[in-house]
């Protein structure tokens, strides 16, 4: 009677687990930050095999992290705040300076390079369900620059 009843449960995991998204992360990077600056910006690569939307970004290093986009309005480029991100299906989604990003704001520390940063991404399915990806993003140096 026990042995069925564990079958079950391990199944039920199981089947739970992989109504989740399972957003991956990859490359995260942050931009050091000078003594003074209380803003920084975030990079990364997001992929998840269902179709999925980046609705949120917390950190304890800044006050409140918006997600943005950089965007070409005439000749001049301006940055603004979006309710989301939409990750398509099996498709990676690029977090880079000039387009979509995270900022963080009012923060709290001067980022070093060297730091690890976590940083928690909420996203959520067709279905509605929520999922949280928390990540430890290193801090670069001031000069660096993402390999394109």
């Amino acid at each position: 009677m026990f042995k069925p009843f564990l079958v079950l449960a391990a199944a039920s995991l199981f089947t739970s687990s992989a109504a989740f998204a399972q957003v991956t992360v990859g490359d995260p990077w942050i931009r050091a930050t000078v003594p003074a600056q209380k803003t920084g910006g975030a990079f990364m690569q997001l992929r998840s095999p269902k179709a999925t939307r980046l609705v949120d970004v917390q950190s304890p290093v800044a006050g409140r992290a918006e997600v943005h986009q950089m965007a070409m309005e005439g000749q001049t480029m301006r940055m603004q705040k979006v309710d989301g991100i939409d990750l398509p299906a099996g498709q990676s989604v690029n977090l880079s300076s000039g387009g979509y990003h995270v900022m963080l704001f009012d923060l709290k520390q001067q980022l070093k390079e060297g730091q690890q940063v976590p940083l928690t991404l909420t996203f959520v399915g067709a279905d509605r369900k929520r999922e949280n990806v928390t990540v430890q993003v290193p801090v670069k140096p001031l000069t660096y620059t993402a390999a394109h």
